[in-house]
């Protein structure tokens, strides 16, 4: 079977997520030195995962060959200037440049986590430096480069240095001076230690995390340090069992690609699980599938194996093959609770909710306090109509649909909030006699398409629904549970309403069956309204030419929540509050490796406006509150914590309109409070959020989360707005303007659509 391929959104543009690559640079005599270079770096780094650039004069693509199975990110450019290419790598932002005479013995996490200047490693090019000698910097040794702070003329400086072969003075003995107009940064020698010191067999001191040989690794003498050299001469199968082996995390991209040929060259059940999970932590379920089936088919012990296959499964829309699966691994213990949490979401998916609950009543039985099997208990049981008697059922015919997600418990507060702000565009009666609801995830068969169809109109939003993993299905690719052919079939008025393209930066997509859903879907609606101008410029790119035109703006009903509910949040009494919320879910994506970073320059922006406001944490999730706990520990700052995600719409609404300003991660943690009049900032760690301030005009409004500086730009400016915080309101309540009339303007047209005369 062929895949359709994954590719990876990059908008680092819009976030400023720092794109980080290694680069080497090499002849045709060296390219022998680097596979023990790569193996190294993923021996040592196994979590880490950048691209490899290796930078040649002009050698032939197949010249590399035998380096492309050791790394999934190799990336081969032709070097006009040589090594001191390195220091104009376009693309990136932060690069380590390596030696192929190198091999990594430790972790680097520590440069990669550097944001400035030119950094690299003070020492003499000759054994035995005396005393008062001037330390240099190799040309061939070790540098992490910030990009930003190389201008031509330095680069054009470090470039002929390097082809020249001197090394550039670093300033005092010590290392600690400055180099050319000031832009090293002296390294600890740990990471580049010269093999050559290591001479009458010295041992590599423990604390080495580069070591460099300038000449053969045999040299006699150096016994320790060839020995050191030796690990990572491995044949590809060699290497890639060495790199399974490893304890603690790995990062999915090195597994994905070191597991599938190990698997076909050593296939075990075990191995085959490892490769599967990694498939499906990548969203590609239907090759976790192809790799799980045939290994586990007559396996009646192995129930994780079974539990893997059975969730893939379901993620392909493939339920009664799920279904069998997961009640195999629900017959072991150890994994009953989430086979039957599993169990109980299928089961409410394909619209059985009786056999929903009696799935999660198993899984209790099973383990009284999993928290899974008792949030799908709690949301599928029967509920006893308020005051005694079932009010009389609506005519379908006066109601609209509304395809949604509806959160529950302690689910995303935004996404509680949501759904209501987008029934009051249609009236100020939100309830069941007005409204049938949709579960976006539900899938849509025979029964649903005939309940929707009986609707006076259907209302497919708002929220980031174009988004391929919270809940995967292989009808659509996105969080609509919806088959072509049934959606073709919707006879009811259907408008998609305030979606947002929700992939984050850097998220693997494979778009191929979204962008045929897509098709349909844009076809069938009589209206199509995405909640931002970067949603509509992603989804025009994946849409045929004559169907682009019709993709419209329609802005986030949160946004407007004055106009909406008038009046409401005008007469609010102002607290001396600043609400921060953060936001956990892919934290990877979100932060890279610069979440040590961000703690540390929020905490110092947090500690400032300590001084002038009551400072406190607005949850939406309960895994939000990582950051308090974060913050806490590495720098001492407790706050308190408003756990939005137990409050009601109007206690969030309320609480969001008290405060004199929100800074905010989550899309909603800004939408909400401006739409309630409040004055935002944003930390960008997701394009929706920059695209949503580059709609009203405001986007100084956003930072980075990954901001150089951050701390001083956030403390600035929310000093800026509670220094004149009239005036901030008022830059806000005119920022509506826009969003509010086209709005209107959508809603007229929408009442000829539902309503027609």
């Amino acid at each position: 079977m062929t895949h359709s391929p994954a590719s990876a959104d990059d908008r680092s543009t819009v976030t400023g997520r720092r794109r980080i690559a290694f680069a080497v640079h090499t002849d045709r005599d060296g390219l022998s030195r680097l596979p023990a270079l790569i193996r190294s770096l993923a021996l040592t780094n196994p979590g880490v995962c950048e691209d490899f650039v290796v930078l040649h004069p002009g050698l032939p693509d197949d010249a590399f060959d035998a380096l492309r199975p050791l790394h999934p990110r190799l990336v081969t450019r032709r070097a006009e200037a040589g090594r001191g290419d390195v220091f104009r790598l376009e693309r990136y932002d932060t690069v380590v440049a390596l030696d192929p005479g190198m091999v990594v013995l430790g972790d680097l996490g520590e440069l990669l986590r550097m944001r400035h200047g030119v950094a690299a490693v003070p020492q003499s090019p000759q054994d035995g430096q005396q005393d008062g000698e001037r330390p240099v910097v190799l040309p061939d040794g070790l540098f992490v480069v910030q990009l930003a702070d190389v201008d031509d003329a330095l680069a054009a400086r470090l470039a002929a240095a390097s082809g020249s072969g001197s090394g550039f003075g670093s300033g005092s003995r010590e290392g600690e001076g400055e180099g050319p107009d000031g832009a090293f940064t002296p390294l600890d020698a740990r990471y580049d230690f010269p093999a050559r010191r290591l001479h009458d067999d010295l041992p590599v001191p423990e604390d080495v995390v580069v070591l460099r040989f300038t000449g053969p690794s045999d040299t006699p003498g150096h016994g320790p340090a060839a020995e050191a050299r030796r690990r990572f001469e491995l044949g590809d199968e060699e290497f890639r069992a060495a790199f399974r082996a490893l304890r603690g995390r790995k990062h999915p991209e090195l597994l994905a690609h070191y597991a599938p040929p190990l698997l076909k060259a050593r296939p075990s059940l075990d191995l085959a699980r490892t490769v599967a999970d990694v498939y499906r932590g990548q969203g590609r379920y239907d090759e976790a599938v192809e790799v799980l089936a045939p290994v586990v088919a007559d396996r009646l012990d192995a129930p994780r194996c079974h539990e893997t296959l059975g969730v893939c499964l379901m993620a392909l829309s493939r339920y009664d093959e799920a279904e069998a699966h997961l009640l195999l691994a629900a017959a072991s213990p150890d994994v009953a609770p989430r086979a039957f949490a599993q169990l109980a979401r299928l089961a409410w998916l394909r619209g059985r909710d009786a056999d929903a609950h009696a799935y999660a009543r198993e899984g209790l039985d099973a383990d009284p306090t999993d928290a899974g099997c008792h949030a799908w208990y709690v949301r599928t049981r029967t509920r006893e109509p308020e005051g005694g008697a079932a009010a009389p059922e609506p005519a379908p015919s006066e109601q609209l649909a509304h395809v949604a997600l509806f959160a529950e418990g302690d689910e995303n507060a935004g996404d509680k909030v949501l759904p209501e702000a987008v029934r009051l565009c249609f009236g100020t009666d939100t309830g069941p006699g007005h409204w049938y609801p949709q579960p976006v995830h539900r899938l849509v068969d025979e029964a649903a398409l005939e309940q929707l169809n009986a609707r006076r109109g259907v209302v497919v939003g708002g929220g980031g629904l174009f988004l391929p993993d919270t809940s995967p299905n292989g009808n659509s690719h996105w969080q609509w549970n919806v088959p072509d052919d049934l959606l073709a079939r919707v006879t009811a008025p259907l408008a998609v309403f305030a979606v947002g393209y929700n992939v984050f930066d850097g998220q693997l997509y494979r778009r191929r069956r979204f962008a045929e859903s897509l098709r349909v879907l844009v076809e069938r609606s009589a209206f199509f309204g995405l909640r931002n101008h970067g949603s509509i410029d992603r989804v025009r790119e994946l849409l045929p030419a004559p169907l682009r035109d019709r993709v419209r703006y329609q802005p986030c009903p949160t946004t407007v929540a004055r106009q909406l509910l008038p009046g409401r949040f005008e007469a609010v009494e102002r607290s001396d509050t600043v609400l921060v919320n953060c936001a956990y879910d892919r934290a990877g994506l979100r932060f890279g490796h610069d979440y040590g970073h961000f703690l540390a320059q929020t905490a110092h922006a947090l500690g400032a406006l300590r001084e002038r406001a009551d400072v406190r944490y607005a949850a939406h999730m309960p895994a939000d509150e990582r950051f308090v706990h974060d913050l806490r520990r590495e720098h001492g700052i407790a706050l308190p914590v408003e756990p939005l995600y137990a409050m009601s719409n109007d206690a969030i609404r309320d609480l969001y309109a008290r405060a004199r300003l929100v800074i905010g991660m989550r899309g909603h943690a800004g939408m909400i409070p401006f739409g309630c009049g409040t004055p935002i900032l944003s930390l960008v760690s997701h394009p929706k959020l920059a695209y949503f301030l580059s709609d009203i005009g405001r986007p100084e409004w956003g930072l980075s989360v990954h901001d150089r500086e951050l701390g001083p730009r956030l403390a600035e400016r929310a000093s800026a707005v509670l220094d004149d915080h009239a005036a901030a309101v008022a830059d806000v309540h005119g920022a509506q303007e826009f969003l509010w009339k086209t709005t209107q303007a959508n809603l007229q047209e929408l009442r000829g659509v539902f309503d027609p005369a």
